[in-house]
């Protein structure tokens, strides 16, 4: 038996959920597929269980594409109170964490309810445990699942990238976007822990655990917050950042004393503590563990006084400047997004429209489109499916 309806969105994430309830709720029939038992489940596993939901500072500026204006129409027509008056509609309590993340005070699972209750109120028949086996085009679209056919219209490419693989990341929006014509950009594991080789990241080894505030860069790109130590490389808010930003064989810089002068920090402790060994002296301004690392590396044995200004400074462009080309990344396993994805030149940045497929739509993380860490992924999410929905709907503005 064959299904007919007005959409089929493939994918129950975040943005295929957030199409699916636009559409529905404004008159269409939309019947959403996807391999897995459980709706959202990358939703239900984001900050810490308690679903970064949105970034009060989304900007267009913080996202990743090759056409970096894409975006600016989706995330203007749904922005982050839109969504807070959706998540104040069904009773969900939040905080504000920092730098504008926002979080459930409860459970990310408060967010998956809410999205399927609204598309419950759209009458959006959701099947799970669907596994697509093939799609086809013509008069409108064909989709061939384990458990039925299905035939629409419109078909949206909603299942995310590659990140997270033991989540069912398999790529199949992208396979779906090649066959239908559409180009696809470069990918790759991003805001993902970067690892060292042996040369650079060796005597760090047993620094892991070890986290400090950092000023970490990749080209023009800066991040002021937190780096973790581990036993493959970096990690933490700062280093997913630019892992973003950065490429094989591209060096990073690491700012381990931000917003200071680093030599004249360590030359005034020198002369406020004489007597003290450098090791001690680092460790007034850096983690313990770190600063005897750091001190056994560069700085001669005995108190600091006897160590000439020089010495210091020259420790104190390290500090401010250290310079690293990561051996990788931990790759899509640890990735929490994808980079790169279906190229903007062949969507509408209104709609999400391909140009040149009648009916087809691409939405979310299967985009050329990636956000900051913090919550700018879930906005994208959220706008864009807004943007494909109402554009099913017929309701583009």
């Amino acid at each position: 038996m064959t299904i007919e309806t007005d959409a089929i969105v493939l994918g129950a994430g975040a943005a295929g959920l957030m199409t699916a309830l636009a559409a529905g709720r404004r008159g269409r029939r939309v019947v959403v597929l996807d391999h897995a038992a459980e709706a959202g489940r990358k939703i239900l596993i984001s900050g810490g269980g308690r679903c970064n939901f949105t970034n009060l500072d989304t900007d267009p500026a913080r996202f990743l594409s090759g056409n970096p204006h894409f975006a600016k129409s989706a995330l203007a027509r749904f922005r982050p109170a839109d969504f807070l008056e959706m998540i104040g509609r069904h009773g969900i309590a939040w905080h504000e964490k920092t730098l504008g993340q926002l979080f459930c005070d409860g459970s990310a699972r408060q967010v998956v309810a809410m999205l399927l209750a609204e598309c419950a109120a759209g009458e959006v028949d959701i099947r799970l445990s669907h596994r697509v086996v093939g799609v086809s085009g013509g008069e409108g679209f064909r989709v061939e699942t384990d458990r039925g056919v299905f035939r629409a219209p419109a078909l949206v490419l909603a299942t995310g990238g590659l990140s997270i693989p033991r989540m069912g990341a398999s790529g199949l929006s992208h396979g779906l976007a090649r066959q239908f014509g559409l180009r696809v950009t470069p990918t790759a594991p991003a805001l993902v822990p970067l690892t060292l080789d042996a040369a650079d990241g060796g005597w760090m080894r047993d620094l892991a655990g070890v986290s400090l505030e950092v000023l970490a860069q990749c080209g023009g790109a800066r991040f002021r917050e937190a780096m973790l130590l581990t036993h493959r490389g970096l990690s933490g808010p700062a280093i997913l950042q630019v892992s973003s930003y950065w490429e094989a064989g591209r060096a990073i810089s690491l700012n381990l004393l931000p917003g200071c002068d680093a030599g004249a920090v360590l030359r005034e402790a020198k002369r406020r503590r004489p007597r003290v060994e450098g090791r001690t002296l680092l460790a007034g301004v850096l983690p313990q563990r770190l600063a005897q690392a750091l001190a056994a590396r560069h700085l001669p044995e005995g108190p600091v006084g006897e160590m000439p200004d020089a010495v210091l400074n020259r420790l104190g462009q390290i500090l401010s400047g250290w310079r690293l080309v990561p051996a990788g990344s931990e790759g899509y396993a640890k990735a929490e997004v994808t980079r790169g994805g279906i190229d903007t030149r062949d969507l509408s940045s209104r709609t999400m429209a391909a140009r040149t497929v009648p009916g087809l739509y691409a939405v979310g993380e299967a985009v050329d489109v990636t956000g900051w860490l913090g919550g700018y992924n879930f906005q994208w999410a959220w706008a864009s499916g807004q943007a494909a929905g109402r554009a099913i709907a017929g309701d583009a503005g």
